[in-house]
């Protein structure tokens, strides 16, 4: 019997890494695209794919790009997935607002070439190919209502949001008109020690490590009162998975159903190592959005009642990982520096 295959976009970011994890551990084949550049951003994988042959691990990489619907349609006939995971998006809001365009090309229009590359697969050979679209609670923006539901009516308030609005639409206009198997998961933010270092809660943590090893002074934050519902992203995507293993598509709110400030974060994280933030935060004003988004909380009771989803890490245990990681990477660094390295101790 095939395995069954995965074809994965975004696979270097943090979601896709995880992914890959757990659909190589139930026995998939596991594709991704990856974008060609003067330097490799692999390292989330690393380890899966150098390793592939000797723990026997079919996992294969793809170049690619979202804005090129003539490549995504040519590695959809190569490939044929049986699963597709549209993790690919310029993912930062405050970049969003500095790159519009490519915002919208990347994150909205190119989930579009990807369903249509998926559609025209389909029609032309009959193969079926489950897609799972990744939504964002950013899409809510100015909520409506509190907390936010499958329901809720969206307001965006960055690029970012409404590209991925767009992309979530486009995903149920193509399961509506074209009879897809399409689904989208709205998660609310999910975190973990391979977040992105220029996102907020990973910025906080990796300026933890820094500082108690006394390699930065200060750290600069915009807005700590913004409100979030943060999980852990190890969860998220066995929800991802979980929605395309269901016989009708459907859209899921993925998220804890607890909200926290940036603020409590900064708390926590400083107090894991014994530190009050208080000492190290400054604001500096480069760091708020031109529309802000001060609350967002979900209601995943759907995902849990439906999919059988139970978030396994809390909010705390989520923070101690991360600062931990992060103790660690800190360590490291220090040790390169101590021997001669140059040092950086802006907080920037």
């Amino acid at each position: 019997m095939n395995p069954k295959r995965a074809l994965i976009t975004g696979i270097t970011g943090q979601d896709g890494s995880y992914l890959a994890e757990l659909l190589l551990s139930k026995g998939y084949e596991v594709h991704g695209i990856i974008r060609r550049a003067s330097t490799f951003n692999t390292e989330r994988i690393d380890s899966i794919y150098r390793d592939r042959h000797e723990s026997g691990v079919s996992m294969f990489l793809h170049y690619g790009d979202m804005t090129d619907g003539n490549g995504i349609a040519r590695l959809i006939r190569q490939i044929k997935p049986t699963e597709v995971y549209n993790l690919a998006a310029q993912s930062h809001v405050r970049v969003s607002f500095d790159q519009p365009i490519y915002t919208a090309d990347a994150t909205g229009v190119g989930a579009l070439k990807l369903l249509e590359a998926v559609r025209d697969f389909q029609e032309s050979s009959g193969y079926e190919i489950r897609y799972y679209q990744a939504s964002s609670s950013e899409m809510y923006g100015e909520v409506a209502e509190t907390p936010q539901k499958e329901s809720t009516p969206f307001h965006p308030r960055s690029p970012y949001g409404v590209a991925k609005l767009y992309a979530h639409w486009i995903a149920i206009n193509y399961r509506e008109s074209y009879n897809m198997h399409a689904s989208c998961g709205i998660l609310f933010n999910h975190e973990s020690p391979r977040r992105g270092e220029t996102f907020v809660t990973r910025k906080i943590t990796r300026a933890v490590g820094r500082i108690k090893q006394g390699l930065q002074k200060k750290l600069y934050l915009g807005n700590l009162d913004a409100k979030r519902d943060w999980g852990f992203a190890g969860d998220y995507v066995e929800a991802m998975w979980l929605m395309l293993q269901q016989d009708t598509p459907d859209d899921y709110v993925v998220a804890i159903g607890e909200t926290y400030s940036v603020r409590e974060f900064c708390e926590r994280a400083f107090g894991r190592v014994g530190l009050d933030y208080n000492d190290f935060v400054e604001i500096d004003p480069r760091y708020y959005r031109p529309a802000e988004v001060d609350l967002l909380l979900g209601d995943p009771a759907k995902a849990k009642a439906k999919l059988g989803w139970e978030p396994k890490v809390s909010f705390q245990k989520l923070v101690e990982m991360m600062v931990d990681g992060d103790m660690d990477l800190a360590a490291r660094e220090k040790t390169l520096i101590d021997a001669g390295h140059k040092v950086d101790l802006t907080g920037e």
